[in-house]
């Protein structure tokens, strides 16, 4: 007599869907859920600060993984509100790596490229010098730390200049400040890799997809490097925006909080160990401003 195996669908909590990465995640959660249980919190229904939600959460579902979307990212506000910054992409991180540690959940984590002070010409691989310049990049270094020495199964994906058809985003602003403006000055001193959290999304679930995992930091962008100025002039262009753009120094514009001059970097451990091939950002960003320019 033949016994039936029922076998049960692994569980993904996805913490802070709310955001621009977990609406990505949650847009292509339907193409895996044959595979997949999907758990969606945002701040109302789980607040990461509390330990004692996050360990009565773990509990109720049990989840295989983790994966951690949510972050204080008000770059310059933090510089004001330090401990509200740290609360959640420090203290809160640890809560969650520990509750992943006891319940042997892999814990993807989503952190940045302002851990480096931008003080470089060369690509920044993992394993180079952190140096933040300001309360959110310190804030999220911290975070980094406090999970890998919690749980040793945690997966830190650093990623930067997150855009997407969600939330507010340098895309959106740009496309909104079009619509009102014929001239704008952008920086076009600072360099970094735009990154379409769509992207981000589907590099996730290539890694939760991939059977023998390897944990520890990686970096997942959409490259080469650009400038904010040349990233406008491209929103500009594939939105067919008549806006004169000028390039500005950063000394032009002054912020609160330091941003890395060049915070570029390196992909070639993601695409070696997880075999994922990151998109040209050009390529990336006009699917996204076709998206929005044409709901």
């Amino acid at each position: 007599m033949s016994k039936l195996i029922i076998l049960q669908m692994k569980k993904i909590a996805v913490i802070g869907s709310n955001g621009q990465l977990g609406n990505c995640i949650r847009k292509i959660a339907p193409d895996f859920e044959n595979e997949y249980e999907f758990i969606f919190t945002d701040s109302q229904t789980l607040n990461i600060t509390d330990e004692d939600q996050i360990n009565g959460f773990f509990y109720d579902n049990k989840p295989d993984y983790c994966i951690n979307a949510s972050a204080y990212t008000a770059v310059d506000l933090a510089e004001k509100e330090a401990d509200k910054a740290f609360a959640v992409n420090a203290d809160g991180v640890a809560y969650l790596a520990q509750a992943c540690a006891d319940h042997k959940t892999s814990l993807i984590h989503i952190s940045t490229d302002y851990v480096f002070d931008g003080d470089t010409n060369l690509p920044y691989s993992e394993d180079d010098f952190t140096n933040p310049t300001g309360v959110y990049g310190e804030s999220k270094r911290k975070g980094e730390e406090l999970a890998l020495e919690v749980n040793p199964k945690t997966i830190i994906l650093r990623t930067s200049w997150l855009y997407s058809e969600f939330n507010k985003n340098f895309v959106k602003t740009m496309l909104n400040l079009f619509s009102q403006k014929e001239e704008l000055g952008i920086v076009a001193d600072q360099f970094g890799q735009p990154t379409n959290a769509n992207d981000l999304a589907e590099a996730i679930m290539e890694i939760i997809e991939t059977p023998a995992k390897t944990y520890g930091i990686f970096h997942f962008s959409n490259y080469p490097e650009t400038t904010w100025f040349e990233f406008a002039k491209k929103i500009a262009e594939f939105s067919k925006s008549s806006v004169k753009l000028n390039p500005l120094t950063t000394e032009q514009y002054p912020t609160p909080a330091r941003r890395p001059a060049r915070s570029t970097m390196s992909l070639d451990k993601i695409e070696e160990i997880y075999k994922i091939e990151p998109k040209h950002w050009e390529n990336s960003l006009e699917e996204s401003v076709k998206l929005l320019t044409n709901p």
